[in-house]
């Protein structure tokens, strides 16, 4: 995987055509989509850059808003780990290079079906990564998205997590 998409619970299987949809519109004839076991939330591996997905969607969104009813938040994943403690932080501990040095950070968990502990994560990853923690406005996201057995890691600008709802918000202001 390397999106996870949200949508209204209930509405997986449209949500589910929308983004088969949208990602062959991009040249992805062949994306691979799954409805995971938790309600209202899908994977989906493109071989489309998934952080390019997000700003095209983005336009798509600000040309007509109407194209996008059943996906709620996009989500890009650059590494899927097992959700293991010492897995995520050695991943975490390789991929947060991208941040520069100059760069702040605020790590954020999202979690789904597990019992890991977020506090314990978020120890052992401040421990490894140097630089300033700003928790209101910060250059990078360092992303944990647990979902059960499975964790997706990103290294994302607070613009590369789409929200439809609020971008079609922002634009009846």
């Amino acid at each position: 995987m390397n999106l996870i998409i949200t949508c209204a619970r209930h509405f997986e299987s449209d949500a589910e055509e929308e983004i088969i949809d949208i990602l062959d519109q991009f040249g992805d004839s062949n994306v691979k989509v799954s409805i995971s076991n938790m309600s209202g939330i899908l994977t989906a591996e493109t071989k489309i850059d998934p952080i390019e997905i997000i700003g095209k969607i983005r336009e798509m969104l600000l040309d007509e808003p109407w194209s996008i009813r059943y996906c709620l938040r996009w989500i890009p994943i650059q590494i899927v780990v097992e959700t293991k403690v010492e897995y995520i932080e050695k991943n975490v501990t390789d991929i947060s290079r991208q941040i520069q040095e100059d760069e702040t950070y605020r790590i954020l968990i999202e979690k789904r079906n597990s019992n890991v502990s977020s506090q314990d994560i978020i120890t052992r990853i401040a421990n490894k990564v140097k630089n300033k923690v700003s928790l209101d406005f910060p250059d990078k996201i360092l992303l944990i998205e647990i979902l059960g057995s499975v964790t997706g890691i990103s290294i994302l600008k607070k613009t590369d997590i789409l929200s439809t709802e609020k971008t079609k918000r922002s634009m009846s202001e």
